[in-house]
Formats: structure tokens, C-alpha cells, sequence
């Protein structure tokens, strides 16, 4: 059974898999996630499956939607649906839902990317760069996927604008 739990503090197993999961150009240095966590403005939900250690994920709050900023399932946890049932339980409980992805370019991404289609996800057809979290990086060329909101009334430039002024400061 798949639970999600809130919690003020990462373990190690939790700081092993970010570390693993998302290369150094993807993942904010861990110091400023800490402080985001504890100013309470980046949240952190530790998955378990049958109380067992199974993931973790990192997201924000802000005005007009929910946006999951690092997802990951450890390896150990992987292809059992934890990933489908995650994603569930966060459907039910945000409702409003907005991510980033890797164009689709290389098999993982694409795998990903139909991860979130099959879950009902959508992709918006701009292009976005997701500003670098080290300044010795570029931008990364990402895509933006959303559940629970209309095209209509969010435009792609208004989450840009939000995802811009509260997650990346610019």
C-alpha cells in the first residue's frame, strides 16, 4: 500500500535518491532546498510502500496551481505501479497539477512523458526553458504537462510567469 507522508526533513535515503535520480544540472543544491523546506515553501512528501522506504516528492504551492518540481520512485519500488498510484493519491489531494519534462528526445523521456499521457496529463506545445539552478549551466529545454486545468483559462505564458517568479526567482 502506498502512502504519502509530509515531512519537515529528508532523511538520507531520501537525499540519496534525489542525488541519484536527477543529474546535478536538474536538482537545486541541496543547502537552498533545505531552506525552502523549512521556510515552508517547498513541501516534501516521503513515499512508502508497505512502510517501506519508496520515494519522495518535492512541490510547490502556488496561486493557481500545484507545481511537482522532483518526483522520484526508488528502483526497489519501480514497476509495481507505485509511480501510477503516487500520482493518484497527488491528483486527489491537489487537483490542479503542473510539471516539467525532458523533451522527447531520448527513450527515458519519452517513457515519462507517456507515464503522464497515460494518467490523463497534457503537454503544452511552447517551448520552455526551465532557468539553471548553477551558473555554470544553461537553461534546460524542457515541456510543461498539466492535469486539471483548462488551456483556456491558464495559459501557457501565465505558469510560465508563476513557475518564473516563485520557483526560479527571475
Amino acid at each position: 500500500m502506498i502512502q504519502l507522508t509530509p515531512v519537515a526533513m529528508a532523511d538520507d535515503a531520501m537525499k540519496d535518491l534525489y542525488n541519484e535520480a536527477f543529474p546535478l544540472e536538474e536538482r537545486r543544491p541541496w543547502p537552498l532546498q533545505e531552506q525552502l523546506i523549512a521556510a515552508d515553501r517547498l513541501r516534501m512528501l516521503r513515499i512508502t510502500s508497505n512502510a517501506a522506504f519508496a520515494g519522495f516528492v518535492f512541490y510547490w504551492q502556488l496561486p493557481d496551481f500545484y507545481f511537482i518540481e522532483h518526483f522520484a520512485v526508488h528502483p526497489s519500488a519501480r514497476g509495481g505501479g507505485a509511480g501510477t498510484q503516487v500520482m493518484q493519491l497527488l491528483e486527489k489531494q491537489l487537483q490542479v497539477i503542473v510539471l516539467e519534462v525532458e523533451p522527447p528526445v531520448t527513450t527515458p523521456a519519452i517513457r515519462r512523458i507517456n507515464f503522464y499521457e497515460r494518467l490523463g496529463y497534457q503537454t503544452f506545445p511552447d517551448r520552455y526553458q526551465q532557468p539553471a539552478y548553477y551558473p555554470q549551466f544553461p537553461p534546460l529545454e524542457l515541456r510543461i504537462m498539466y492535469k486539471g486545468l483548462s488551456p483556456e483559462t491558464m495559459s501557457f505564458s501565465k505558469i510560465k510567469s508563476q513557475l518564473y517568479q516563485y520557483i526560479y526567482n527571475q
